[in-house]
């Protein structure tokens, strides 16, 4: 009689190992884990909870404000600090903030292949483009400044595009060149029919700045958004600290209420804590619809330079910023 081998007439059934586990292929994923995710789930968010839930749509609109309170608190800084040393200052304070919570939390170093990532949004985000747009707002105004980085949405959908290979539909390009051109008729019409030193720094603060979030778009997947830019804080830390005290010994400080006032905020507000709602909140109702809300940050700019400043718009800085909204909401419909 010929007799057959136990472990190919047995059926493949899931033994559990405790209570609750099991070993089978689908039965070792708990219920609600990310294998249970639909795809294009953001990373964090709870499987079930609804996309629009409130509290994610909350905290990403006050990661907004806090991005669109940047400029203002930058040209309140520039009242009692030099350039260099508002952004050295700036930095070394947010790294400070950073370290202290990613060492709270016990968070491990990141892998040696991403330091190189890391350090590209650091050289972005943390000290190009606070630097650039620093200097420019010595001599523009900052609802100028607010629609010239209108732009960077656009530029870093370009650079992402050339990065990581992406292929945006004609409609989107269509769109980025109408918002370009827009923002750069602008300019031009601002300055007098040329550009001024304060264009150029904004034009390379967008591109710095976009190098930087293209970065830090693609380590983002392989780690929490927050831990991203709390690592380029702290990688700066060295650079930074050494940039502040020259920094001081040369730029004379006078402090009062408005210069510290701008200092904490750009240090806390916009260069991390303003940064940690926002992950959060794209981690509960998806990039997709965050993004739509990052679009009302030139607008809020304007209304906080009239506001915080006094400053006085032009008809054409309102219409232009205008422009760039309906622009980047093209690209943003085109790219779904």
């Amino acid at each position: 009689m010929k007799t057959q081998s136990s472990a190919t007439d047995r059926p493949a059934i899931a033994v559990s190992t405790r209570a609750g586990t099991s070993t089978g292929s689908r039965a070792d994923t708990p219920a609600g884990s990310r294998a249970d995710a639909p795809a294009g789930t953001p990373a964090g968010a709870p499987v079930g909870a609804p996309q629009a839930s409130g509290a994610g749509t909350l905290l990403a609109a006050l990661g907004v404000v806090a991005f669109s309170l940047t400029f203002p608190a930058t040209a309140w800084g520039l009242e009692g600090f030099g350039p260099w040393s508002l952004v050295a200052v700036r930095s070394v304070l947010a790294a400070l903030i950073a370290g202290g919570c990613l060492l709270a939390l016990r968070v491990p170093l990141p892998a040696r292949r991403h330091w190189a990532g890391l350090a590209v949004v650091a050289a972005g985000v943390v000290v190009g483009f606070p630097l650039l747009t620093t200097l420019a707002l010595r001599t523009s105004t900052t609802a100028h400044a607010a629609v010239v980085v209108g732009l960077l949405p656009l530029t870093t959908a370009l650079l992402s595009a050339l990065r990581m290979g992406t292929r945006p539909s004609r409609t989107f390009w269509a769109a980025a060149l109408a918002g370009a051109a827009a923002v750069v008729a602008f300019t031009v019409q601002q300055s007098g029919g040329a550009l001024t030193t304060a264009d150029l720094y904004l034009f390379g603060a967008l591109l710095v700045c976009a190098a930087g979030y293209t970065e830090g778009g693609r380590l983002a997947r392989v780690m929490p958004g927050w831990q991203v830019i709390g690592w380029a804080l702290v990688l700066c830390l060295p650079l930074t600290v050494v940039g502040a005290a020259l920094a001081l010994a040369h730029e004379p400080v006078h402090l009062t209420a408005h210069s510290v006032a701008g200092l904490l905020w750009v240090a806390a507000g916009s260069q991390f804590l303003g940064l940690v709602v926002w992950y959060r909140g794209m981690a509960l109702i998806g990039i997709p619809k965050a993004s739509q809300l990052q679009l009302a940050q030139p607008l809020l700019t304007l209304v906080w330079s009239v506001l915080l400043l006094g400053e006085h718009l032009t008809p054409a800085a309102p219409l232009t910023a205008a422009a760039v909204l309906v622009c980047i909401a093209v690209t943003q419909r085109a790219r779904g």
